[in-house]
């Protein structure tokens, strides 16, 4: 991993853009150097697993992006507890 700062230290804002790199080779140096202060990694608790894939990475930190910016609440308010839609 290039970058240090996890997804879950950043707050996420309505417009972000989410960009993600290839399964073989990540994100290209040179947009990781123009916007290192702005790049995220998934931590890994086992040392031993190198990386997710791509479709898992992506799913992660897009649901934190959107719990964070709320979009799951207008889905869920009208919903009660007993009968879900």
């Amino acid at each position: 991993t290039k970058v240090e700062r996890p997804y879950t230290d950043w707050q996420f804002k309505e417009n972000d853009c989410l960009v993600f790199g290839r399964e073989t080779r990540g994100l290209p140096e040179e947009l990781l150097s123009a916007n290192h202060e702005r790049c995220l990694t998934i931590p890994m608790l086992n040392r031993k697993v190198r990386s997710l894939n791509l479709a898992t990475s992506v799913a992660i930190v897009l649901a934190e992006a959107l719990r964070q910016t709320g979009a799951f609440k207008s889905r869920d308010e009208g919903r009660t507890r007993n009968h879900p839609t």
